[in-house]
């Protein structure tokens, strides 16, 4: 019984730590707006304007928006062209924001996607974009 209340008092002490390592946010409106109209641009075929909305990090890889295209369209075809976009949680994960959407793309299929963002002197920028299993949709 002693060892059972041992064990209790130290998950009582270390839940706080457990639940900050991920913390939900209140949604940000800039980090929706930037989302937004990056996918807003690749939908028009505009990857001169959705390759502003990439980290200095990102275009850093890609060197120019003819790169940055062509990895969106292969990549990220449901980006690249979305039938509906849904903002799901903003959370802080070890100190770095990721911002989940779904994203029903043309045919259907539901995809969830995390995108880390990081704020720079010109605004939110996306640093990294990653697809999610989504147990229970369609991809």
């Amino acid at each position: 019984m002693r060892n059972t209340l041992r064990i209790l008092a130290a998950a009582l002490l270390i839940w706080p730590a457990i639940i900050s390592a991920q913390e939900a946010l209140t949604p940000e409106t800039g980090i929706e707006a930037t989302i937004g109209a990056q996918i807003e641009a690749l939908r028009a075929d505009d990857f001169a304007e959705a390759f502003t909305y990439a980290s200095p990090n990102i275009q850093g890889m890609f060197q120019d928006s003819d790169n940055f295209g062509r990895m969106v369209r292969q990549g990220y075809p449901m980006v690249w062209r979305p039938g509906d976009v849904q903002f799901l949680e903003l959370r802080d994960e070890g100190g770095r924001l990721w911002q989940k959407v779904m994203i029903r793309d043309q045919q259907g299929r539901s995809f969830v996607l995390d995108y880390q963002m990081i704020e720079t002197g010109d605004g939110w920028r996306i640093n990294g974009v990653q697809i999610l299993d989504a147990p229970g949709l369609s991809a």
